[in-house]
């Protein structure tokens, strides 16, 4: 695997990654700037709460953000095989290589849906240009999230309209698609109170339904905390 917070130890194989990767290059003068801008690219992609796989012309990774890496766990129905990125489940296959294949060879944008049984997860296939006359394009691959928001978004939510913890933990609950009945069980409460802080959520964030509530939420801009950000680096 690549990854652009890695640079190659070699300065002549990191020149040459720097000049196929940015046209603009015009020698050792301008090897610093480009460096530093590289850098603060990897890091402004290991800050989008969203997780992206940049893949070359032969399908094969050249880099992978730290949404990426925590995200291929075990269930997910995409794996990173050394630098290949494969399928699972093998009815997931020929979809997931017509995908990349459109993408790399055709230009064309492709979203999937991947995964058998409950929890299905979507994928976005991107096409990206190739930067330079005899260069192939790349794709970007965008996994879709496996619930509504990132915890630290929606705590940031929680606190911006100051509700309670546990009206907090009854959001979460409803972002994670429970039902007020279930939540109530696992928090030990009666359903009259959680339809009650339900209500309190509403009032104080001013959404007219519960549909329009979690609407709120999923729109949420991503955050990545600094501890995630440490650990994931570990």
């Amino acid at each position: 695997m690549f990854d652009l917070l890695t640079r190659p130890a070699d300065p002549s194989t990191a020149e040459a990654t720097l000049m196929k990767l940015s046209p603009a290059y015009r020698g050792p003068e301008r090897r610093a700037a480009s460096s530093i801008g590289w850098l603060w690219l990897a890091a402004a992609l290991d800050e989008i709460d969203y997780g992206l796989l940049m893949l070359d012309e032969d399908a094969l990774l050249m880099h992978a953000n730290r949404a990426a890496r925590a995200e291929l766990d075990a269930e997910h129905p995409l794996q990173l095989l050394g630098r290949e990125l494969r399928a699972r489940d093998s009815r997931d296959v020929p979809p997931l290589h017509a995908a990349l294949h459109d993408a790399l060879r055709r230009g064309l944008r492709k979203l999937l849906t991947l995964g058998q049984g409950t929890a299905p997860v979507g994928v976005s296939v991107v096409p990206l240009p190739p930067l330079g006359s005899d260069e192939r394009g790349a794709a970007l691959v965008i996994l879709g999230k496996r619930q509504v928001s990132a915890e630290l978004a929606l705590q940031g939510f929680a606190r911006s309209h100051r509700l309670t913890s546990g009206e907090t933990r009854v959001l979460a609950g409803l972002c994670r698609g429970e039902t007020p009945a279930a939540i109530a069980a696992q928090h030990g409460v009666a359903i009259c109170t959680v339809r009650s802080q339900i209500g309190s959520i509403r009032q104080k964030t001013g959404a007219p339904s519960i549909r329009a509530l979690l609407r709120q939420v999923a729109v949420l801009p991503p955050l990545m905390g600094v501890l995630r950000t440490s650990l994931l680096a570990a």
